[in-house]
């Protein structure tokens, strides 16, 4: 019985996922079959209309139980979604950088300010930037100033202090430190037919891109 009463209760759900997904604003339903994520109506619907989480401002889809201050600070490259996994904590005091097919894991954090240690109400912001294709493990904390560059992995449960911004490496550790080099010959610099930077298709939003960030 408690089956059937859940079927029933899921079907007017299903049917509107399906007729919304038809329309132009929720392409990104339909044409991310290359996507390293899959993003769902129930995802966009937690975040855009119950606002579940409070990260209805975010431009890119944000798990409710995740953390984003100032959306209109973070700028993000094609398919990178900080805080799309739990328990992430992105700090957008300061700018926060982050370029294409970057992955983050759950409990990641970003912090682009450091706060008045004789005055907790103010912050000095400073800068984070991330470069493409990196991969930040579960738990790691970046820390403001940071720089890393393309193809960087973070260990997880790395406390990033320093700037690691000649990219192709392995860092790790607390305070991180390079552990390896990766071979750059190796890697692969890969894109999607169809490109999206959050929820907006990449050339509608870079056309539009001052509605979604702060370019100042």
């Amino acid at each position: 019985m408690r089956k059937g009463i859940t079927y029933i209760c899921k079907t007017p759900f299903k049917i509107v996922q399906l007729l919304i997904s038809r329309l132009p604003y929720f392409a990104f339903l339909r044409t991310r079959n290359e996507s390293q994520y899959i993003i769902k109506f129930s995802d966009w619907f937690i975040q855009k209309v119950l606002n579940i989480g409070g990260n209805k401002r975010a431009y890119w889809p944000v798990h409710f139980t995740s953390t984003v201050i100032n959306p209109r600070n973070i700028i993000l490259g094609v398919e990178t979604y900080p805080g799309l996994m739990g328990g992430c904590y992105i700090q957008g005091i300061g700018k926060v950088f982050i370029g294409d097919y970057t992955l983050l894991a759950a409990n990641t954090c970003i912090i682009s300010a450091h706060t008045d240690p004789h005055d907790a109400r103010k912050y000095f912001p400073k800068d984070v930037r991330i470069g493409k294709y990196c991969w930040i493990g579960a738990g790691a904390i970046i820390l403001p100033g940071v720089e890393l560059g393309d193809f960087t992995i973070v260990g997880a449960g790395a406390v990033v202090t320093n700037s690691f911004p000649e990219g192709y490496c392995v860092i790790a550790g607390n305070p991180a430190a390079k552990i390896k080099d990766i071979e750059k010959s190796k890697c692969i610099p890969y894109k999607n037919a169809n490109e999206y930077i959050g929820y907006i298709r990449s050339d509608k939003f870079k056309a539009n891109v001052k509605k979604y960030i702060n370019l100042a």
